[in-house]
């Protein structure tokens, strides 16, 4: 029998425990023993209930336990996630963790302390949910050189824009209903933002390069701007626009960024819709794979943990070699990227078009009926070369970058 420990009983640690007991048959089978969850750190008590006399409250029983083999963080954030985890690395207890906040913030020393004391830290459940995708990265794609990722990994974002596409809602009501769907928190700042994208992202780059990727150095605009008229023209168009994390990989340099992007019907990711993620990768052998599925969710996501936890009791007193080393990646400035761009602009397409095209050069236009305003596809620059020339063009009201061709 090898007896663990889940520190948050949310509703990702609650699914942890259920799979656990659910599977648990087939689940002994594969690690070769029993897993016994002996301890629940929570600031709740859950009287009445079948954990009620696992719960703890102070970390110190959890880390001073020699019985506990393996320590599952479900809490979120950096604090008090970041101290307890590195603590039961120390103690040469494995960690398996759905926290994105926390491996992008400090998974390159917490991988560096999971070596030394020959344990794991594992991190699968952090990007894409019940999506496998990072363990992939590191085993069956090993041999390719990654040249790209780019995916949907967000789905409250997602399903937001989803709402705005289908049904024509408002950025405002799609929220306050994923809000009530219980797909968006509150607060959904990191959600709508970019923020949770971009640390994602982040992380699965660093996988795919083998170095340190700091987040804070990843260009990341949110969906807040985006309006049911830019759907509306979207629709005119034969397009959609989803939320889009992405890094390009090539001669050594990095792009990466996280925004909103006009995408055609012969995009892998066009079809990937309500609260689904979908993730491509490019090797330069391979070609690009697609991973699709569950981007969150109470047992999609503990799914993923447990995988964790089976891959790491396999492994006792082995350290597997995955993640990346403390070199920082320098991640180059969006300038360099190219797209075509698709622009709203005041005024009248037959009026103005002309003085547009020698700006832009040629464009597409798009005109929707009972409006003071027009719409144009560019042709494709970089974004150095559109931000200097957006600055010569007045009466602009929307920006947003295209990527209308299949990768």
């Amino acid at each position: 029998m090898i007896k663990v420990a889940v520190m948050g009983y949310g509703t990702v640690g609650s699914g942890v425990v259920e799979v656990l007991e659910k599977n648990k048959e087939l689940i002994a089978k594969k690690t070769g023993h029993e897993i016994f969850v002996k301890y629940i750190l929570d600031l709740r008590e859950f009287p009445g209930t079948p954990i009620e006399h696992k719960i703890v409250h102070d970390f110190s029983v959890i880390e001073k336990d020699p019985e506990i083999a393996m320590v599952v963080e479900t809490m979120g954030g950096l604090n008090p996630a970041y101290p307890f985890v590195k603590a039961s690395l120390e103690a040469g207890k494995h960690v398996a963790t759905s926290n994105k906040a926390l491996v992008a913030a400090h998974g390159t020393e917490l991988l560096r302390i999971a070596a030394e004391h020959k344990v794991n830290f594992f991190f699968e459940a952090s990007v894409g949910g019940g999506i496998p995708v990072i363990r992939p990265l590191y085993t069956s794609l090993a041999g390719e050189e990654i040249e790209e990722i780019t995916g949907i990994l967000n789905g409250t974002t997602n399903y937001i824009l989803t709402k705005m596409d289908k049904t024509g809602e408002t950025f405002e009501a799609a929220l306050r209903e994923a809000q009530d769907l219980g797909y968006a928190e509150r607060n959904p700042e990191a959600d709508v933002e970019g923020h949770d994208t971009c640390r994602k992202i982040s992380i699965l780059t660093a996988i795919a390069a083998g170095h340190e990727v700091n987040y804070e150095h990843i260009y990341t605009e949110g969906i807040t701007k985006i309006t049911d008229v830019d759907f509306e023209y979207a629709q005119a168009m034969g397009t959609s626009v989803k939320l889009l994390g992405s890094s390009r990989m090539k001669n050594g340099k990095v792009h990466a960024f996280t925004a909103p992007v006009m995408i055609g019907k012969d995009h892998p990711l066009y079809s990937v819709s309500d609260a689904y993620n979908g993730i491509l990768v490019k090797g330069n052998m391979l070609g690009t794979s697609m991973f699709y599925g569950s981007g969150a969710g109470k047992l999609p996501t503990a799914s993923a943990v447990v995988a964790d936890m089976i891959e790491a009791l396999k492994n006792p007193g082995h350290h597997v070699e995955m993640g990346w080393d403390d070199q920082t990646l320098t991640v180059s400035d969006l300038g360099g990227l190219s797209f075509r761009y698709f622009v709203r602009l005041k005024g009248l397409a037959d009026q103005r078009r002309k003085e547009v095209e020698e700006v832009l050069g040629k464009v597409e236009v798009i005109e929707l009926e009972h409006k003071d305003e027009f719409a144009v596809l560019t042709e494709t620059m970089t974004e150095d070369e559109y931000r200097e020339k957006a600055k010569r063009l007045s009466g602009i009201r929307q920006r947003i970058r295209a990527e209308l061709e299949s990768v």
